[in-house]
């Protein structure tokens, strides 16, 4: 989990103090907010971290076999069942079972899986026998279950159980103070997964992103990313790359300007805006260079001081110096310094 906006550290702080307990959590938030990321940190802090964690998403039952799915069933129990099964309920005893989209669970199913919660017994479809069942419930929805309540659409009694302990995910337009570190955590496990090398990405991108209202949340917010990585083929991520119905957000603030957009992006690379003429790369690489530059001057040579004053490694000072012709990286020789503008490296 990326834990950087306010909201979502409220949350985690929620997380460890259930923890710990065997109880059943009802995790509420919007389709793609990572629920299920929630849900396996709670197994995971809990008193069987090491048991099974089994998950099934309940919009994806069969009506006919539901029951089936959830509580298992003997053989000859229908026309299909040539072998026993153990259902979810059996299958995740001794951990964790995270029942996702429970709102979409039939009516005449609630009762059984109040049964199961309640007395931690089910029985199998066509069995007369009673199984015990330990394990812990998760349940998660996208879903007003109030609502939904009043309605007759949910039964009160079962709705009262799951909700004794609940978490609130909220949406990502509610916690942009997170996407700087978001776009940080996706850029580089993209860069690991399609051998790429960005390093830079520019205001003007970056604020699009924080702009955007982002209705498929994380889920969507880690597609765009995606996509906006394999199309770019050199170190700087530009707002061509990211999808075109995002880069189209307007922009409320001057993004040239030091915004919260950039304050909010952690250890990244805040590139200045590239200029829309075509040789906009080129005049980036000139900008970095007077940079270096400058930096050794106002150091007097000294490249310990000059990586200080730029906020990068002497490491990576010396492979920038190499690569733009300032000197041996060994050596240190000082070119004429020039002004300019230079952005943090992730």
């Amino acid at each position: 989990m990326v834990v950087q906006s306010v909201e979502m550290r409220k949350v985690l702080k929620t997380i460890a103090r259930l923890g710990p307990y065997k109880a059943t959590v009802l995790i509420y938030g919007e389709s793609g907010t990572g629920k299920e990321l929630v849900a396996r940190a709670l197994h995971v802090l809990g008193p069987v971290p090491k048991g099974p964690f089994v998950t099934f998403n309940c919009s994806n039952l069969v009506e006919s076999l539901a029951e089936s799915q959830l509580f298992g069933h003997v053989r000859g129990a229908f026309t299909d069942a040539r072998e026993n099964s153990l259902g979810y309920f059996r299958s995740a005893s001794g951990g964790t079972l995270f029942l996702d989209e429970i709102a979409e669970l039939p009516l005449r199913l609630q009762p059984k899986l109040l049964r199961a919660v309640e007395m931690h017994e089910l029985q199998a479809v066509g069995s007369a026998q009673s199984y015990k069942v330990d394990l812990r419930l998760i349940a998660a929805t996208n879903r007003d279950l109030r609502t939904m309540v009043k309605a007759g659409q949910f039964r009160d009694d079962l709705y009262y159980r799951l909700s004794a302990a609940a978490i609130m995910i909220p949406p990502l337009r509610h916690r942009r103070d997170g996407i700087g570190a978001l776009t940080l955590h996706f850029i580089k496990h993209y860069n690991r997964l399609f051998g790429k090398r960005i390093s830079f990405i520019t205001r003007q991108a970056l604020s699009v992103l924080m702009a955007y209202d982002w209705p498929g949340n994380v889920r969507e917010f880690s597609h765009a990313i995606q996509s906006a990585v394999m199309l770019t083929d050199n170190e700087l991520l530009e707002v061509a790359a990211v999808p075109e119905h995002i880069a189209h957000t307007p922009i409320s603030t001057d993004p040239n300007a030091d915004s919260p957009a950039a304050a909010s992006l952690p250890d990244a690379a805040l590139a200045p805006t590239p200029s829309p003429e075509p040789q906009s790369q080129l005049l980036l690489d000139d900008v970095i260079k007077k940079t270096l530059m400058r930096s050794l001057e106002e150091t007097e040579g000294n490249r310990r001081r000059a990586a200080d004053l730029l906020g990068i490694s002497r490491s990576t000072l010396y492979r920038m110096l190499a690569r733009y012709g300032l000197g041996d990286a060994e050596t240190g020789r000082r070119r004429t310094p020039e002004s300019g503008s230079f952005g943090r490296r992730i």
